[in-house]
């Protein structure tokens, strides 16, 4: 099989293409970054990984039980040991094993034909296993250079799903997977599932016959979502578009409560940091930001907010918050995370401006919102110290500990929880399901937020978990509220 880059139609479409941002990684400067990103110093995303094979996955030839070769994965040997992850996974899934069950029947996903670009991970292959129970079939590919877990990708390839990702692929690899997944002989998708827009944006750009046809795009992130609201406003959005993101059982949940968890997580296996007394900034104070805040603070960081929204700023300051300008505090913090989902959020001027030790990391989804470019300067040493950790020298001898090199530190350096992650996989397995099946008209050429009695389906399948039992209005209640007894029970207006 050749393997060549991808190239663009003229260099129109390149200059295009790189207005956007995105996550793909770039091939390193230094030689201590150009080390194998696969080194498993710590319990990061992938737990197989070795750094002693360096042969790109491009370069080898595989082939599955089945006696397929359409994949391209780091070691398709890893199969059954991705076998149990998947396994424990669905363990604490059983929304959307409860789902499969339900609709495995009338399947409600035959004929879609779904090319899907998210973190690779376990609780993503109970999603795709699921999609292909209900009937789709499926092409994925990862939308995160680091987040794939090399072992589940391996056993989706063995179960037949074309899967193309490993951990630490290149910007070249990435791009490369993307189009392997989209342009294949004999299979046209009719779905999109993406996390970030790098896959609407690929097949719009390169295959605008393809995207054309595709009968909608299901979004589940704020970078992604914010792109299609781009497409909209221009008039180029030709297909109905679902966003997840801002469904509530997305925000609040995979948002605020997962990240209240794992921004913990991933700070503790990459520095072995202790909270208690540090300063921390947080970049930006929604659904992340309000996630992160609470864990530090919990711990007994002293915690402050930079803002540029009044009302968001507002609750920052209620909920016993400081709000600040970076620049004013970026001399006395230990710790900076990042969570706007813009760019350039973190300059180089306040990198140069940050005390010994200080950790930089982002836990917005684009790895545009650290200045990392900058410091890929001659004057400055990069030291990879452990997997996703590097520590950035100035000539004077002082450290930034920069980690995952800026992009989503979650998914690069640890993991989320499968509970929250379930209800997210969910409420993309429905809204792929109302998209298909939708008839002609529903859904006009533009972005929509998930119907508010499927946000509450997805909510009511996770109940059961806690033993939670609904309360249920009498007649009389329902009809004194002006609501159906069985919902939705909150107008779309409605904030929770």
């Amino acid at each position: 099989m050749a393997h060549t880059a991808i190239q663009f139609a003229n260099a129109e479409d390149k200059q295009e293409f790189s207005k956007y941002p995105t996550k793909a990684g770039r091939r390193s400067l230094s030689r201590s970054i150009s080390q194998s990103s696969t080194d498993s110093y710590s319990s990061a995303a992938s737990y197989t990984d070795s750094s002693d094979d360096e042969t790109s996955p491009r370069d080898k030839a595989q082939v599955n039980t089945q006696g397929s070769s359409d994949f391209c994965v780091k070691n398709n040997k890893q199969a059954e040991f991705g076998r149990r992850e998947i396994e424990i996974a669905e363990q604490d899934m059983s929304a959307l094993i409860s789902l499969r069950k339900r609709a495995q029947g009338e399947k409600p996903l035959a004929g879609a034909k779904v090319v899907g670009c998210t973190h690779i991970t376990a609780q993503t292959a109970v999603l795709i296993e699921t999609l292909v129970a209900l009937g789709a079939q499926c092409r994925w590919t990862a939308c995160n250079i680091y987040s794939t877990q090399n072992e589940v990708a391996a056993a989706l390839a063995e179960t037949g799903v074309p899967v193309f990702a490993w951990k630490g692929e290149s910007e070249d690899d990435f791009w490369w997977c993307i189009d392997r997944c989209v342009n294949t002989e004999g299979w046209q998708a009719n779905m999109i599932l993406d996390d970030g827009g790098d896959l609407t944006h690929w097949v719009y750009k390169k295959y605008p016959n393809v995207f054309k046809k595709v009968r909608g795009i299901v979004e589940e992130s704020v970078t992604g979502v914010h792109r299609l609201y781009q497409l909209s406003k221009a008039s180029k959005l030709c297909v109905p578009a679902m966003n997840v993101n801002d469904s509530v059982t997305k925000q609040k949940f995979d948002n605020l409560y997962c990240c209240r968890e794992s921004i913990l997580d991933g700070l503790k296996r990459t520095t072995d940091i202790m909270f208690g007394g540090k300063q921390v900034v947080v970049c930006g104070y929604g659904e992340v930001g309000k996630g992160c805040c609470t864990a530090l603070k919990a711990l007994g960081a002293i915690v402050c907010i930079t803002e540029i929204d009044p009302i968001c700023a507002l609750q920052a300051c209620m909920d016993g918050f400081r709000v600040v300008k970076l620049s004013e505090v970026i001399r006395q913090m230990d710790v900076v995370i990042t969570c706007t989902g813009n760019k350039n959020v973190v300059t180089r001027e306040q990198l140069d401006r940050m005390k010994n030790g200080c950790v930089v990391c982002n836990m917005g989804h684009s790895n545009t919102e650290i200045d990392v470019a900058s410091l890929r300067s001659h004057e400055l040493t990069w030291e990879r110290v452990r997997s996703q950790v590097d520590h950035i020298i100035w000539p004077d001898g002082k450290r930034v500990v920069l980690l995952a090199e800026g992009r989503l530190l979650n998914l690069s350096c640890s993991t989320v929880p499968t509970f929250v992650l379930s209800i997210t996989a969910t409420t993309q397995a429905l809204a792929l399901i109302e998209l298909f099946n939708a008839p002609e008209g529903r859904y006009k050429q533009d972005v929509y937020l998930l119907p508010k009695k499927m946000d509450e389906y997805v909510a009511s399948l996770h109940l059961p978990n806690f033993d939670a039992h609904l309360t249920e209005l009498s007649d009389e209640q329902a009809k004194y509220m002006g609501l159906n007894k069985n919902g939705p029970f909150k107008p779309n207006y409605y904030r929770y």
